[in-house]
């Protein structure tokens, strides 16, 4: 199976009054086209910055990707300018960002915003357009589509504007889709429904899929590989069968024995106990030491 998505040893800093933030710092991972790689990790350690590094999103000052290769479809995007990536962006890979309140353009309404998404990249009608953004609403959820159109973000739920978000990300069918808590603000049942719609995208589309979530129960429904990051780092990968089975690193174990099982119901949760490492100063040794149940 071809290789869709793969960054190596990719470096993105930020740099603040107090030091340098390694919010990614050496991370490496592969996609290949119709899978799902599940990125999973407490807050804080560097999923939505890897992908905003894909994008080529970024802010300067104070962030800048400042090494490795991101290389989609065999093209290195790290050479690419302004004007190529946003060609790119929406039609060959789309961002569903965590924040869908605060992603989407207060001054516009929901209809203005995703039909020009549909008008960037395809060569069509603003007729055209907008039944395409009506049915993308209808397929997500959403009873009265052209209704929904016409009103702005804040008149809307949280959970309306997820699947707004939604609709903007799926409405082109991306080669790769980045779904960063793409169903945090959703009711269990539409949570579900939107699941298997991304499976469908990635089964019969043959897209790749990079979901960044918190929820392992999602991950183990969804995914083909998990790559679990701590501190800007990748501590381990594997597919998804045998890293529930068999975890390797303390902190993956850590994770899986805080997530309620069917099968022991009796079992204590065990809370992972300590904070995050300050990453302006991260130690010389594993960041995870301070933490590790097996270093206590």
């Amino acid at each position: 199976m071809a290789t869709l998505l793969e960054v190596r040893d990719l470096k993105t800093h930020f740099f603040t009054l107090d030091g340098v933030v390694k919010a990614v710092d050496g991370v490496s991972y592969e996609l290949n086209e119709g899978e799902t790689l599940g990125l999973v990790g407490e807050s804080g350690c560097g999923k939505s910055v890897s992908a905003l590094s894909i994008m080529g999103l970024i802010p300067w000052p104070p962030g800048r990707v400042v090494d490795g290769s991101i290389t989609f479809n065999g093209e290195n995007l790290r050479g690419y300018d302004v004007n190529e990536m946003r060609n790119i962006r929406g039609k060959e890979i789309s961002l569903i960002f965590q924040d869908a309140q605060a992603a989407l353009n207060p001054t516009q309404t929901v209809g203005v915003q995703l039909e020009e998404v549909i008008l960037a990249h395809e060569d069509i009608t603003p007729r055209g357009a907008n039944l395409m953004a009506q049915d993308i609403l209808k397929d997500l959820g959403l009873p009265d589509p052209r209704r929904t159109m016409g009103q702005y973000p804040f008149s809307l739920s949280g959970g309306m504007c997820q699947r707004v978000m939604l609709a903007i990300g799926l409405v082109l069918s991306p080669k790769l889709l980045i779904a960063d808590e793409a169903t945090s603000s959703l009711d269990v049942t539409l949570q579900a429904e939107i699941l298997e719609r991304l499976k469908y995208l990635c089964r019969e589309l043959h897209s790749s899929i990079l979901l960044i979530t918190h929820d392992m129960g999602i991950v183990a429904h969804m995914a083909n590989h998990v790559g679990v990051m701590y501190a800007g780092a990748m501590v381990e990968t594997a597919e998804v069968i045998p890293l529930f089975q068999g975890p390797r690193h303390p902190y993956t174990w850590s994770l899986l024995q805080s997530v309620p099982r069917m099968d022991e119901v009796r079992r204590r949760l065990r809370p992972l106990q300590g904070t995050p490492p300050d990453m302006v100063n991260l130690p010389e040794q594993c960041p995870f030491l301070p933490r590790c149940p097996k270093s206590l």
